[in-house]
């Protein structure tokens, strides 16, 4: 019978986005990681960008809480797993602190996580301690770490901010406004870290800048203080394995990235064996049952795309030969005839669906969603910044967690022959069954 564990753990959080929450969480987690101690991490909310540079940090898999998207027994197992070997779990949070339902304060009170808060003081002074203030006593029972001020102007601006603390033991320190400690960022959130070159050395420039504050000159024996007990999960039954003797390749480079770990993990649990590829840089796809297209930016790789011959014809004959492809987002845009980007450029790209996508400036969906299928209902969340026009009906469509039967219809989930596609990201752990369903010649949607 698996038993409670205990280990420090923070969960980061700000009063909004861009206050600096992948900064410090990432360099806190290095910071621990470079003086030997084991580190474990976590991303609150659907997210594929963050989850990068703190796996970068920490030389591990990070994984997602979502009390809603992954569930509270799937937060339980995996922070009950990191507590077994970790001697500090970092889990940064979403958005603002308690933006969203559930927020990363819901998960901070269930868990008892907690609360290392991130402040933009780049322009605010006395303020800094009413907002330090608001978000640790805004809701009754939060747990609470303290506070550090990022984007500080001088050693006479974070006097300033400090004397501003109602309680002068929230202090946990100051990082200055330092261009070399800002991770860099384009149109879906922060740039992938395995794209820079200098991706390590920027964790490390971060992580020396905590080390001269309170926070980073915490030793092992003063993170006690944030010890959290995880109760021992309940024991599930593994999932069947429907995809047993099935081999699934999976696109994988910089056009086609956003994929969760725990897919990769339901995926063979399913008994699928996983191979992968690059619709970028191979010539064809490897010998496979099925295929999985997961999101990523083709939109910035549309001539590449467009001129790999062979793995468009490679495509066609898997989808001629009648074998399942899953594609998400990402993948689903590279299915269409064509694309046009915001500029008006237009591509051709692999033509197994009818129709073109368009990119725009501004974003044109965002939130949990799920799909019912005929398996069962797979939670996950939408994210894009294009649309695109089809002749295809949908087959179903997701619906946001709280949908009444008025609310209005979410993604389209298509059916053309053996592909399914869809803009919805699935969290495969949600439903094992349904998961294996996208992979299955005539599974019904």
């Amino acid at each position: 019978m698996a038993l409670p564990r205990s280990c420090p753990a923070v969960l980061v959080s700000a009063p909004a986005s861009g206050q600096g929450k992948t900064t410090l969480a990432a360099a806190l987690a290095r910071l621990h990681a470079r003086r030997g101690r084991r580190v474990r991490a976590f991303k609150c909310g659907p997210d594929f960008l963050d989850p990068g540079w703190l796996e970068l940090a920490t030389g591990a898999a990070v994984h997602q809480l979502d009390l809603w998207m992954t569930g509270e027994a799937d937060c339980r197992q995996r922070l009950h797993d990191a507590a077994r070997e970790a001697d500090l779990i970092v889990v940064e949070g979403v958005m603002g602190l308690f933006d969203g339902a559930p927020s990363a304060a819901d998960l901070a009170q269930r868990f008892g996580l907690p609360v290392l808060a991130v402040i933009d003081a780049s322009a605010m002074a006395g303020t800094f301690g009413a907002v330090a203030h608001g978000l640790q006593h805004y809701r009754a029972g939060l747990p609470w770490a303290g506070v550090v001020a990022n984007r500080v102007a001088s050693e006479r601006h974070a006097q300033m901010l400090r004397e501003s603390l109602a309680a002068p033991q929230d202090w946990l320190g100051a990082l200055a406004r330092n261009q070399a400690l800002t991770l860099p960022e384009r149109h879906l959130g922060l740039a992938r870290a395995g794209e820079l070159g200098d991706a390590l050395q920027r964790l490390d420039a971060a992580a020396n800048a905590l080390a001269q504050t309170p926070l980073g000159g915490m030793d092992i024996g003063a993170l006690k203080r944030w010890e959290v007990r995880i109760p021992a999960p309940a024991v599930t039954a593994a999932p069947a394995p429907s995809l047993a003797g099935r081999t699934v390749a999976v696109a994988r480079d910089q056009a086609f990235c956003f994929i969760y770990q725990a897919n990769l993990d339901t995926l063979r649990a399913l008994g699928a064996e996983l191979v992968f590829f690059s619709p970028l840089a191979d010539a064809a796809l490897p010998a496979c049952d099925a295929l999985w297209l997961p999101g990523g930016y083709p939109e910035l790789h549309a001539a590449a795309l467009a001129g790999n011959a062979g793995m468009r014809a490679s495509i066609a004959a898997h989808v001629a030969a009648g074998r399942p492809i899953w594609a998400e987002c990402g993948g689903m845009m590279a299915l269409y005839e064509q694309l046009a980007s915001s500029d008006g450029e237009v591509y051709p790209c692999w033509g197994v669906l009818p129709g073109c996508v368009t990119m725009h400036l501004r974003l044109a969906a965002l939130g949990p969603q799920q799909l019912q299928l005929a398996a069962g209902v797979l939670r996950g969340h939408t994210f894009h910044y294009s649309t695109c026009a089809t002749p295809l009906s949908p087959a179903a469509r997701t619906a946001r967690p709280d949908a009444s039967p008025a609310a209005a219809a979410g993604e389209a989930f298509y059916q053309h022959g053996p592909v399914r596609a869809s803009y919805f990201h699935a969290w495969f752990a949600s439903c094992p069954e349904a998961a294996a369903s996208l992979f299955l010649a005539g599974a019904a949607a």
